[in-house]
């Protein structure tokens, strides 16, 4: 075992698996900027960092579901809509007079850069936002190797209709429509950079060939905390998971 390294605290965040279906499933991926410090120029799902108007209690009279969503999960569920509006410009809810914006794009923006609340422009345009198109999918934490310490909630949410993913072009300069196990395929061959945690997600996605299929598997299962275990063979650092967290026994080198 490798010894553990003081990486600092392990902030909250939150993921937002994009599904729709045709012949199979396509997930959403966006391809992080290459000037990102953190997994630079990877293909991932869109997402970040819990802010604290995430937890705000005015969203209380803004979503649907509120109640039924566990206390500590509705400040990320909304961080993850909002993480997924600012990458894509998709918005999970009652959309309504939001997609007629003319600024959208500018919104976006300055949402991200802190200049505009997510609240006030949901309040603004009247959207009810859905905490319950959220279904918890995944939870992953950074092992103490890494830098930058996350845990990470990833939810699925089936993509809604008559919206087009557009990229924000700052964090997003990419984005895409694609089968989980073309994505995998593509990853394997080097034509995409996709880190360890996106992969074995999309490795899940890809057991199923409809939407409802995923989310009725992710509601049967616990879902555990996944943090790899980091050992060294070889001089080198490797990743393991046990079968017990749900993606097979997993042993590869840790990406550097």
């Amino acid at each position: 075992m490798m010894p553990a390294r003081d990486s600092g605290p392990i902030r909250l965040a939150a993921t937002t698996i994009l599904v729709r279906e045709g012949d199979g499933i396509e997930t959403l991926m966006v391809k992080r900027h290459h000037q990102i410090d953190f997994v630079a120029g990877a293909m991932v799902f869109p997402g970040g960092k819990l802010s604290p108007d995430d937890m705000d209690p005015g969203w209380r009279a803004l979503v649907r579901g509120w109640d039924d969503t566990p206390e500590m999960e509705r400040g990320l569920r909304i961080a993850a809509i909002r993480e997924c509006f600012e990458e894509t410009g998709i918005l999970l809810g009652d959309p309504g007079r939001a997609l007629d914006d003319p600024d959208s794009a500018g919104a976006r923006q300055r949402i991200d850069r802190g200049e505009l609340s997510f609240l006030a422009y949901v309040r603004q345009h009247g959207v009810e936002l859905d905490l319950a198109a959220l279904t918890l999918f995944s939870r992953w934490v950074t092992p103490p190797v890494v830098p930058k310490r996350f845990d990470t909630f990833f939810y699925v949410a089936r993509a809604p209709e008559g919206q087009i993913a557009r990229q924000d072009g700052r964090e997003a300069v990419e984005a895409e429509w694609i089968a989980p196990t073309r994505a995998l395929e593509l990853a394997r061959t080097g034509d995409r950079l996709i880190v360890f945690p996106t992969r074995m997600n999309l490795r899940v996605l890809g057991e199923h060939a409809r939407f409802a299929e995923i989310v009725a598997a992710a509601r049967r299962r616990d879902v555990p905390i996944v943090e790899p275990e980091i050992f060294e063979r070889d001089g080198k650092p490797h990743l393991r998971l046990g079968e017990a967290l749900g993606y097979g026994f997993v042993e590869e080198p840790l990406e550097t």
